[in-house]
């Protein structure tokens, strides 16, 4: 059994380097005082400044070292001066997802008593659910490449059997990680719009099949604007939530925002051999260089690859740094003393990141 692994590393767009230096230097400092598992990081350049120099947006050469690596880390990507010729936003993160198949997209969605929030939270209440996003197909599907004409535009949907079937598995394997952990009271939902599609008829009727497999395992159907409202009125009943890629994409955001903002929001793309985890906000160019960038949400994406390396790895340690780091990112969160200045504190980016090195450490 391997014990090293080797972490590629995007560094990304705008703020993208600000909140993956300090994030990396985490991750050597944990491998560092590790004996049971060892870090080595490689770069790989993409972007949208990449782009501009070099009239490519992923190279062959980091598609590669994606392709090579354990795990792959990605920070904010895209500049909304820089595009394609039709138009479109520079994206190597979707690339990555469809070149790899990354079926799975996790977002989680966590507040924690002490943390701010938009809400007003019941007394005792705590929100902790995950939202998987299908990552490759749907609304996506013909992303680029949409038909337009003088008078009309069209995308087509897709859902497949091959990539539905995985991404349920991958749910209901999730709700029970989650059960056994104390995480979760093992529910998966199935978030769609049924009563209108076919496309989505044909979803659920795949997403019940495998949940008939699962007979300690609730599963339930809603459909997505009834699950707008209900994340807001009551997020805290969710456990484990499965959804088409564009109705995902719109739904992370709002539980970014039950969070306190994007800044909190930390993501991974998931298939059968390769992963990436990125934070889910943007580049944000307009405080680049400033050192006001948030860094929580790229050092709680960490906090998911080490989990998921020590889960693919049978690798206690790594699982157990997975659950330090992202309860020290938490544990400052809610104390409330070194925020950033998009949740209401003064701490620059290296403050908050020490702040959540300090923590580690202290455990």
């Amino acid at each position: 059994m391997t014990n090293s692994f080797n972490v590629a590393v995007f560094n990304g767009d705008g703020i993208g380097p600000e909140v993956m230096g300090p994030t990396v230097h985490i991750l050597a400092k944990m491998s560092n005082a590790s004996p049971n598992y060892d870090l080595t990081f490689t770069d790989a350049p993409a972007g949208a400044a990449h782009y501009a120099k070099t009239g490519e947006s992923l190279p062959e050469a980091s598609m590669e070292t994606a392709r090579g690596a354990d795990a792959i880390l990605l920070s904010a990507m895209g500049l909304p001066d820089v595009r394609y010729d039709d138009g479109t936003e520079i994206s190597p993160q979707i690339d990555l997802r469809k070149a790899l198949t990354l079926f799975a997209g996790v977002r989680p969605v966590t507040v924690r008593k002490g943390q701010r929030t938009p809400l007003n939270m019941p007394d005792g209440k705590e929100i902790d659910f995950v939202l998987i996003r299908e990552s490759t197909e749907g609304l996506f599907h013909t992303q680029g490449r949409g038909a337009v004409t003088k008078d009309e535009a069209r995308e087509t949907l897709l859902i497949t059997r091959d990539i539905s079937e995985k991404l349920f598995h991958f749910a209901f394997d999730l709700a029970h990680t989650r059960k056994k952990a104390g995480r979760g009271p093992g529910k998966v939902t199935c978030v769609d719009k049924a009563n209108v599609f076919r496309a989505f008829a044909f979803f659920r009727e795949m997403f019940d099949a495998e949940a008939a497999k699962h007979d300690d395992i609730t599963a339930d159907h809603a459909y997505v604007d009834a699950t707008a409202l209900w994340m807001v009125q009551k997020p805290w009943n969710f456990d484990v939530m499965v959804t088409e890629n564009m109705f995902g994409d719109i739904l992370s955001d709002l539980g970014a925002g039950l969070m306190g903002g994007l800044g909190l929001a930390p993501s991974a793309d998931i298939g059968l051999e390769h992963a990436v985890f990125q934070p889910c906000h943007g580049s944000a160019p307009d405080i680049a260089g400033k050192g006001l960038a948030n860094p929580f949400a790229m050092i709680l994406s960490a906090a998911m690859m080490l989990d998921w390396l020590g889960i693919k790895h049978d690798n206690a340690a790594m699982r157990s740094d997975g659950t330090r780091l992202r309860e020290a990112v938490e544990n400052v969160v809610s104390r409330g003393d070194t925020l950033t200045h998009d949740l209401g504190g003064t701490a620059g980016t290296d403050l908050a990141a020490s702040a959540v090195l300090d923590a580690v450490f202290a455990t």
